[in-house]
């Protein structure tokens, strides 16, 4: 820490800080006689009155603290060493303290060294902080708390607000996308409403949610119910050993937000950041233009028909977006009370017209201290609202047959006809009018989000902290939709409009209360423990209704009674309520020695309403620990090495069944038969009961070592961890008697996981002016399905999943015991014949004509999970500009080209247009022949592997002394360019559940984002 020091200030600065000391005694002056004299600042002093009280002489100290730029550090904490007399820095980075003679600042920041600098005869003081390079005093956000990371002995990632990824979306996983090894976050395409698929450490399960559980500010959420800018860091809880404090919901690992705050005394910051973005979509399928389709026409090619126009449909439907997002923020406050507010709204529009996607994020939050900070009050309210076209009967807003059409329909087709009407072709299966499919639907999904927690803190003594948590979490969605009588839709269904209307309501509510205890002895040993008791009740309620035949397209959905069909009973409706609880006793005993042995256990007995009656309870313990193998003696002369560490954990996690009563026998009131010439309501059973319904059962162990080198200017994490996963939810066909349905929900099989995770992080280049940091991380997995049977219920030995779309109507993959999750399963193609059909390998090996397929000779054909993940972040500054390079691969998986085997076939030209390398020859031979029908072979699984330069970010920061502090503009490009074999649109396909590895046809094609941001602080 260096220090900048001078004797006295300007004549002008002690004019003004005079006359602040005059005002501030003018406000106290009521206030001296009942309780004492106050020192300038309001500080109180010993009473003068009392010749008991012996008073030390105290001088002024006023200065600046500073970072290595220059820049004021705010909330600072500025402390006489050995005493409880400090301050914190003021939004200009400034502090004053009186202090007696021969005083020592002790001056602290988070992620920068703790220094003492003696005060000496000195009045004023400029501090400038120095990076504290091994951060092992970083704060690190567990479960229930937090740790310094030296401490931490589990697989923790922490991600600062500073690395993240600069990217317009409501959507953080992106923020984080490429900054933990082992975490696979995948955005398969640009579709403004969608969610971007979270995958950790492989796939855990075969039924349930494979995402990870997510606490913002430590109650559950989604990525979305918070705006990217409030966002402070993002910890993720990799292993067993961390997550398993939270139960049956750790198993596919915990994801932490801690949103921004203020501490401490600080005046009010204003924070506004803007941003404008556009996109471009990346890549075109090369389908026939019009002149090239008629010259099909002229070869009489079978289906090929000339309408007579010239129609570029993909340009009728796509747009270029403008997307806005404007975000304020307040912090500030006393040494008392804090609070943040803040407001955003996102404006984000998509390549496909008519799909946007607006938000509005609200946030207030006030602390308040009492009592000499023995009790702290906290309360929140935050949440957000949204608004999205609804383009089909669904939650997506984005109707996947406008892109589909648009890439297939007849480029000589004109979109009117010359009587007005829209071109259409009714006899055509599965064939619309992309352009009609936009124009003949009206439709809007409206949700808000209420967030609402409060949380008392009573700290009795020092060290111990008990603290009372409730929140409630309150999600709404209204939707409608409506298709006109002039959609394609009410023609083929002879109908006259159709609508639909539905709603959601889903409420979390949490108390929890927790007790936690700190304690340091014989200066050498350091305990904490922590309690807790946590109560969770979530109640989900839906409806939707549909009706058509309408008198008038006038009132859309809006006036679903006046439709026809709901009277005669032909229109469907639907209601249901479900409620769950979720009750769970924790503790957690962390130790330390010398801070180079750690040791941590914890477990928690937790119990849900959704457990079969024989199961309703399950523990869930862990354990884990570290020794810090560089505070050894005998590693004192490693001068090189700054830091070196080992870990070790086990953990126990669990995940609950999805739904809330699948233990029990339901029944289903839902069917009709026709009796006696009408038709009549049935009764049946809807399911079988299980009282032995339980969690699904993860036990992991995790080996890790950390290292550093050069006061870790090159520092390196290494993880090995062994997963396996029990008792598995699974779908069982069971006898009939005694079961009254034919299959049943149970627990069986098991999965393995395993792999290794390397993250390096370097400071190659550090000067006054330049500096470069390089961080690279790199995961694999392999994963084993080891039974899908249990001793009570047998399965097959094999599953067939996934589905090909008419016209094919056949699985994709195939999940077997022995064989990783995510093979293709399908027939190997290995040659052509000289008139264009294929040639497969049989099941004994040999070559066969496709026509004599048996379904005993397909077999697994690729696989749809990457084996390995690489990323690899930079960051250059030099002066005051900044350059940020985020590049990321996958590598060793493979994908079903979903498009290329419908649409490259010469024989789909009977409904549609189709690509134009479909007369290409294959193998080097020959065109596939006009009469081959589609099939599923090995052809079409392409290898996927790619490498992205993801995003770059070009930014200039302006510093001001004025009541402008600072500004910052700069650029961004998001999905700059993709190095890849793959023939697709993108080979950042769909990773989830057990069909990974798809590229579906009609999915919104991906886009490059290109953004213009300012962010100003005042």
């Amino acid at each position: 820490m260096e220090r900048i020091c001078t004797e006295s200030l300007p004549p002008l600065r002690k004019m003004h800080n005079e006359k602040k000391r005059i005002a501030k005694l003018i406000l106290i002056a009521p206030f001296i006689f009942a309780t004492g004299t106050y020192a300038a600042d309001g500080s109180n002093v010993q009473n003068e009155a009392s010749p008991m009280i012996t008073q030390q002489k105290t001088r002024q100290i006023t200065g600046t603290v500073v970072d290595k730029s220059g820049e004021p550090v705010i909330g600072a904490n500025v402390v006489v060493k050995g005493t409880t007399n400090g301050t914190v820095t003021d939004i200009d980075g400034k502090y004053a303290l009186d202090v007696p003679d021969k005083a020592i600042l002790q001056i602290s920041y988070i992620g920068y060294l703790t220094q003492d600098i003696p005060v000496g005869n000195q009045n004023v003081m400029t501090i400038r902080l120095v990076d504290d390079t091994q951060s092992l005093d970083e704060v690190v956000v567990v479960g229930y708390g937090t740790q310094k990371k030296g401490e931490v002995a589990s697989a923790i990632s922490t991600i600062k607000s500073d690395n993240f990824v600069k990217v317009p979306t409501s959507d953080a996983a992106q923020l984080i996308r490429g900054q933990v090894a082992g975490l696979s976050i995948v955005t398969p395409d640009a579709n403004p409403v969608g969610n971007s698929q979270i995958s950790l450490r492989g796939a855990n399960t075969l039924l349930q949610s494979a995402a990870p559980l997510v606490l913002i500010d430590g109650i559950p959420g989604d990525m979305n119910m918070v705006s990217p800018d409030d966002i402070e860091q993002i910890d993720v809880l990799k292993d067993g050993s961390a997550a398993a404090i939270y139960g049956t919901r750790g198993t596919n690992g915990v994801i932490l937000i801690t949103t921004k705050n203020a501490k401490g005394e600080m005046p009010t910051s204003v924070d506004v950041n803007a941003y404008l973005a556009t996109q471009q979509i990346t890549k075109k399928l090369p389908f026939f233009t019009a002149d090239e389709y008629r010259n099909l026409v002229a070869q009489g090619k079978p289906g090929a028909q000339d309408d007579g126009s010239s129609t570029n449909w993909l340009d009728e439907v796509m747009q270029t977006p403008l997307t806005q997002i404007y975000n304020i923020s307040l912090r500030g406050g006393t040494k008392t009370t804090n609070y943040v507010a803040s407001f955003e709204y996102r404006g984000i529009e998509g390549i496909i017209k008519r799909t946007k996607n607006q938000m509005y994020y609200p946030r207030v939050e006030v602390t308040h201290r009492m009592f000499n900070n023995m009790l702290k009050l906290n309360a929140s309210l935050s949440g957000y609202k949204q608004s999205y076209f609804a383009g089909s009967d669904d939650d997506n807003g984005y109707n996947k047959e406008v892109y589909r059409n648009a890439i297939t329909y007849n480029p000589t087709t004109p979109v009117r006809g010359e009587d007005g009407k829209w071109s259409e072709s009714p006899s055509k299966t599965d064939y619309l009018n992309p352009v009609a499919l936009l124009e003949e639907v009206e439709g809007e999904n409206q949700a808000t989000n209420l967030r609402m927690f409060a949380s008392a803190t009573l700290t009795p003594i020092e060290g111990l902290d008990i603290k009372y948590l409730v929140s409630s979490n309150t999600y709404n969605q209204t939707r409608g939709y409506y298709e006109t009588t002039n959609h394609i839709a009410s023609y083929k269904n002879g109908r006259t409009g159709f609508a639909s209307r539905g709603t959601k309501r889903k409420v979390d509510d949490l108390s929890e209360v927790t007790a936690s205890w700190k304690k340091t002895l014989f200066k050498d040993h350091t305990f904490s423990l922590l309690g807790g008791y946590s109560w969770m009740r979530t109640n989900y309620q839906f409806y939707w209704m549909q009706n058509f035949n309408f008198p008038s397209d006038d009132y859309t959905y809006n006036g679903m009674q006046t439709g026809q069909a709901l009277k005669d009973g032909r229109a469907a409706e639907n209601s249901e309520q479900t409620e769950s609880l979720l009750i769970g006793y924790f503790g957690r005993f962390n130790y330390s020695y010398k801070g180079k042995y750690m040791l941590a256990a914890s477990v928690r007995h937790e119990g849900s309403s959704k457990f079969g009656a024989n199961h309703k309870w399950g523990t869930f313990p862990s354990v884990s620990g570290a020794w810090s193998i560089k505070d050894e003696d005998f590693m004192e002369d490693v001068k090189p090495l700054s830091q070196l560490k080992l870990r070790a954990g086990y953990g126990v996690t669990g995940t609950a069944p999805e739904e809330a009563y699948m233990s029990l026998n339901t029944l289903d009131f839902g069917t009709y038969v026709y009796y006696n010439g009408s038709f009549i309501k049935t009764i049946r059973p809807a399911s079988n009961a299980n009282p032995n319904l339980r969690w699904e059962r993860k036990k992991e162990a995790n080996v890790g070592i950390d290292a550093g080198f050069l006061d870790d200017r090159l520092t390196a994490t290494v993880d090995y961890y062994h997963r396996t996963t029990s008792d598995l939810l699974w779908r069982y066909q069971v006898p009939l008697p005694p079961y009254l349905y034919s299959d049943m929900t149970a627990n069986g099989g098991s999965v393995r996981n395993q792999g290794i995770e390397v993250t390096v992080s370097a400071l190659p280049v550090q000067t006054k002016d330049w500096q470069w940091q390089t961080s690279v991380n790199y995961s694999t997995n392999k994963s084993e399905l080891l039974s899908l049977s249990s001793d009570m219920y047998v399965s097959n030995d094999y599953s067939d999943q996934g589905w090909l779309p008419e016209p094919m109507q056949m699985a994709t993959h195939r999940i077997e015991v022995g064989q990783p999750i995510g093979n293709f399963y399908g027939y190997k193609s290995i040659d052509i014949d000289e008139t264009g059909h294929w040639i497969i390998e049989g099941a004994d090996g040999n070559p066969k004509p496709i026509a004599d397929q048996v379904p005993d000779d397909k077999k697994v054909i690729g696989n749809g999970l990457p084996k390995h993940y690489l990323n690899w972040n930079n960051t250059v500054r030099w002066k005051n500009f900044d350059l940020n390079v985020t590049m990321r691969g996958a590598f060793g998986f493979d994908i079903l080209n979903v498009a290329k085997l419908q649409f490259g076939a010469p024989i789909m030209l009977t409904r549609g247009n189709i690509l134009n390398t479909s007369y290409d020859k294959v193998y080097g031979k020959t065109p596939l022949a006009d009469d081959q029908g589609l099939q599923y072979v090995s052809y079409y699984v392409e290898k996927g592997d790619y490498w992205k330069i993801d995003n770059v970010t070009l930014g200039y920061t302006f510093n001001f002394n004025t009541w402008v502090k600072s500004l910052r503009v700069y650029g961004t490009i998001s999905n700059l360019a993709t190095i890849t074999g793959y023939s697709g649109i993108d080979p950042e396909v769909s990773i989830g559940g057990l069909t990974p590895g798809v590229d579906d046809k009609s999915r919104y094609p991906a886009a490059r984002t290109y953004t213009l941001g300012v962010s100003v602080k005042f």
